[in-house]
């Protein structure tokens, strides 16, 4: 059966989840700038996967290597690969439900605790459709605290979309993983390519979005970003960086300014609709 439904789809797998600093604007310039060949695709902060999914579907021979600290999102991509049907099934429940009533609806599935697999990554993905801009945020505590956002018609359900993503997911050469960067690049060495879209360091005291766990990624976690850098660096391997174009940034990475690419971006994570205006985001590359 799921052997007919992907032989209807034509289109590449895109990201099932909108994710704040998302990178599918930006594909056309990231994906330039990546190396034409490499053994293994290292990304330890996946997030939304948009980097990912353009380069495999292009069915580069290489190994992937995906992971993310976020265990939810990880949980959503393995349930993605291995029980697709099941979750399309709990998704399309939660659309008819919403049609009836969304807000009462949106508030009712988000003060609730799932314990399955299924009813966990579809919630997830229930919320990031129907919430306020599309924002995946938690607390200090773990709780997802966003509020409805105003949709006429949101597209809860992608079927075509989460079954090309399993498709994709199943090959042998993907390995998917919840786990910090530095131990997810523990094994990187020469002829691997390691691309890295940390939560982006504040530009100002009012930019501050870096909750997309319950563990805020300070600039410590910058710090030690860094030194992973300039190990990989070292031992040869070729790594891709994005990050905003603050002082600290610039000034932490200035070993490796001949590197430093700016380039344009919009960002629409801003509640205030006129201040969603481009600005300016780095790539940092060593090769």
């Amino acid at each position: 059966m799921l052997k007919q439904e992907y032989q209807l789809i034509s289109v590449a797998p895109k990201p099932f989840v909108k994710w704040a600093g998302g990178k599918r604007q930006l594909l056309p310039v990231i994906t330039s700038h990546i190396p034409s060949k490499f053994e293994r695709y290292f990304e330890p902060f996946l997030g939304g996967g948009a980097v990912f999914f353009s380069l495999v579907s292009k069915e580069r021979k290489a190994k992937w290597l995906i992971s993310d600290l976020n265990s939810d999102l990880v949980l959503s991509y393995v349930t993605i690969r291995d029980k697709v049907k099941e979750l399309v099934s709990s998704l399309e429940h939660h659309a008819e439900n919403y049609s009836k009533n969304q807000s009462a609806y949106y508030y009712k599935i988000r003060e609730t605790n799932p314990k399955n697999e299924i009813d966990k990554v579809s919630r997830l993905i229930f919320l990031n459709k129907t919430c306020f801009n599309g924002l995946y945020r938690v607390n200090s505590k773990g709780k997802f605290n966003v509020p409805v956002g105003r949709y006429v018609n949101p597209n809860i359900v992608n079927k075509e979309n989460l079954f090309e993503v399993s498709r994709v997911l199943q090959s042998k050469d993907i390995s998917i993983k919840c786990q910090d960067f530095e131990d997810a690049l523990k094994g990187v060495g020469n002829g691997d390519f390691v691309y890295l879209d940390p939560p982006y360091q504040p530009v100002s005291s009012t930019a501050s979005f870096t909750s997309y766990t319950d563990s805020d990624f300070d600039f410590s976690d910058q710090e030690r970003l860094y030194a992973k850098f300039k190990a990989l660096d070292k031992k040869g391997v070729k790594v891709l960086l994005s990050n905003s174009k603050s002082d600290e940034i610039v000034e932490l990475f200035h070993e490796f300014s001949d590197g430093i690419i700016e380039i344009n971006a919009n960002r629409f994570i801003n509640s205030v609709s006129q201040k969603r205006t481009g600005h300016t985001e780095l790539l940092i590359k060593n090769y």
